[in-house]
């Protein structure tokens, strides 16, 4: 994969001897790749939320979904490849499992991501009355961490 391979050479050149003795090489590495994404994910949810959704609720039928979550919804898939896909060819590439048992993982540790991002989303919006694009980043960080944990310890281990 010569996008990988080009990533990885970028985030080499930014790994410095300074930071050597401070962080880890593979975790530089998940950081700038899950910084990317987060950047991705809140730039897509931006615009879903004011120009897809348009700030209004979503009626089912059903069930009326708010804004917020609506935009969270529509945004996840993308969300969810692009992280899978650069944890597995940039940032945890030494892993030696097959690529199945990985997103089979990652789908796993994606959906305590989702039950996170949905309570911490209502939370902020809903209770604190924080805005939903600032809601969204507070909520994206507090999920990366989760999420970095995930994937060393589960996700991307070579058990």
């Amino acid at each position: 994969m010569a996008l990988s391979r080009m990533l990885i050479s970028f985030i080499d050149t930014l790994y410095i001897k300074p930071l050597e003795r401070v962080i880890s090489r593979q975790m530089f590495g998940y950081f700038l790749c899950g910084a990317a994404n987060m950047a991705l994910d809140t730039l897509w949810y931006f615009l879903t939320y004011h120009y897809v959704v348009m700030e209004r609720n979503v009626d089912l039928g059903i069930v009326v979904i708010s804004p917020h979550i609506a935009a969270l919804i529509i945004v996840f898939p993308i969300t969810f490849f692009t992280g899978f896909l650069l944890n597995r060819y940039v940032a945890f590439r030494a892993t030696q499992q097959r690529t199945t048992k990985q997103l089979f993982r990652y789908a796993l540790s994606v959906v305590g991501s989702i039950l996170l991002n949905y309570a911490l989303m209502k939370l902020f919006v809903e209770l604190c009355y924080v805005w939903p694009t600032i809601a969204k980043m507070m909520t994206t960080i507090i999920v990366a961490l989760y999420s970095f944990l995930a994937a060393k310890y589960f996700s991307f281990t070579n058990k």
